[in-house]
């Protein structure tokens, strides 16, 4: 048996998760009567973590509730964690710790958290000590067994933990909710390898595993049928898909086969790793004309010795090149990307090379972060005497000069026409639509909102310094 098939959750498990869905089903028919019970679903964190926030509604419609996005008119209350950074833990905390009032008002209640901060040991110990009141506490590797959780909490009315480390599994065919009707969310690989210092990620996700092809094609397809005009392709790190399967494939070639498939719909995907990113990828890019012309590309620093520290596997002259071969073979091709300000033993240089670095690329936008320290990560165990206060002045400085740049970028666009997907109402003003372009630039226009749902031409009329403003091109219709 290959290492993929024993990643997979077997079709006999699913079956019985089924069972259990119908188990819970009948608990909730005798609690609730004609009345149906109501959960709200929370994601905190990634797109991946949104994927697999659409997989535990999907579970839960099955199970026979229905849906709120309020927490207080819930039967149950399920929040889908994030352990990336700790602004993102502190609030979970925060928000479980409103429950309590919650519960106290709603006989029957269910609290659950579940993703990647309680693959952590000392969270899930914080958890059983001090919310008491939390009745269902799960992993990222057991997301399938849901059903069988709630069915123990619901029917023992006793505390379910189940956290167990893993290299990780694949469970396909999990019914979804998705959250929308245009743009969906595909992933076509879990768990990563890189073990970047800083990054808790490999430790809660497990190792990278990649779903096959046909299981990929077989729901995009269903998704283009379905109406969906824009499908994300999701991974820690894409470029490393195809490792491990039977089948003699890569990314680049995944992203042909989907490309290839029938309907007028477009892909994009995250995240690419700068280490794996390879002219190959660039060329599938520019030939294939449903991969929109973006390109996400985490660089974290500008420094080549915090690049070191930071474990990347790459140096800023080989991230400039690639850079540099993506404009010349698609001109109009837009960039974003990861910074990390004040990384353990960032110096003042360090930091004034990453300056110089954005001012290189010229990015579109970025993701700014100052250094969040995870306990379990070599870099949490490094020297840091930056003081924090710094850290704050250099971001802030940095957010300065990416505002100023990426106004500059957004004025580039101005007389261009470009396709657009209109997907609601936009923020410019009344009868206004919004939507994005292939570069995953936000244009606002003034529309009806029939065409909601469609791809439109656009010509750009002036640039904001958050967004676009245009007009439809009538002769492109």
């Amino acid at each position: 048996m290959s290492k993929q098939q024993t990643m997979l959750v077997s079709e006999e498990e699913l079956l019985r998760q089924e069972e259990f869905s119908h188990r819970v089903k009948e608990i909730l028919e005798m609690r609730y009567g004609d009345h149906m019970p109501v959960a709200h679903v929370h994601s905190y964190g990634c797109q991946q973590n949104v994927s697999d926030g659409e997989k535990i509604k999907g579970m839960l419609a099955r199970m026979g509730y229905g849906f709120s996005e309020s927490t207080a008119d819930a039967d149950l209350v399920i929040y889908n964690t994030c352990a990336v950074r700790e602004n993102a833990e502190d609030r979970v905390f925060g928000n479980v710790g409103a429950l309590k009032h919650n519960k106290q008002r709603r006989r029957g209640m269910v609290i659950g958290l579940c993703g990647c901060m309680m693959q952590q040991e000392h969270i899930v110990h914080r958890l059983q000590k001090s919310f008491p009141y939390v009745d269902l506490i799960f992993g990222t590797h057991v997301l399938h067994r849901l059903p069988e959780l709630l069915y123990q909490t619901l029917s023992t009315r006793e505390r379910v933990f189940e956290t167990p480390d893993s290299d990780g599994v694949i469970a396909e065919h999990l019914p979804i909710q998705r959250d929308g009707s245009l743009k969906a969310w595909v992933p076509i690989m879990y768990g990563c390898n890189n073990f970047c210092t800083y990054c808790i990620v490999p430790y809660v996700r497990g190792r990278e595993r990649s779903r096959t092809s046909r299981e990929i094609l077989a729901e995009v397809e269903q998704l283009v049928l379905d109406g969906y005009k824009e499908i994300t392709l999701l991974g820690q790190n894409v470029n490393s898909y195809g490792k491990g399967l039977e089948e003699e494939i890569n990314f680049s070639g995944l992203l042909r086969k989907i490309n290839s498939l029938d309907g007028d719909f477009r892909i994009r995907f995250m995240t690419s790793h700068p280490k794996d990113a390879t002219p190959e990828l660039i060329d599938t890019i520019a030939e294939c004309e449903k991969v929109c012309h973006h390109l996400h590309l985490p660089v974290q620093s500008g420094s080549d010795r915090i690049l070191r520290e930071m474990n990347r596997h790459y140096d800023t002259e080989s991230y400039l090149e690639l850079i540099r071969y993506a404009r010349q073979r698609i001109p109009d091709i837009s960039f974003t990307s990861d910074i990390i300000v004040g990384f353990p033993g960032e110096t003042r240089e360090d930091f004034l090379q990453t300056m110089d670095l954005i001012r290189q690329v010229r990015y579109d936008s970025l993701f700014t972060f100052i250094y969040s320290k995870r306990v379990g990560t070599k870099a949490a165990s490094m020297d840091d005497p930056t003081p924090a206060e710094d850290k704050t002045k250099w971001l802030m400085e940095l957010l300065e000069e990416q505002k100023r740049i990426g106004e500059q970028q957004l004025q580039r666009y101005v007389g261009d026409t470009m396709r657009v997907l209109a997907d609601g109402p936009g923020k410019a003003g009344e009868g206004y639509l919004t939507g994005r372009t292939e570069q995953n630039l936000i244009v606002d226009f003034p529309a009806s909102e029939e065409l909601i749902g469609s791809f439109v031409e656009v010509t750009i009329t002036k640039a904001l310094n958050w967004a676009l403003l245009g007009e439809i091109n009538t002769s492109h219709r």
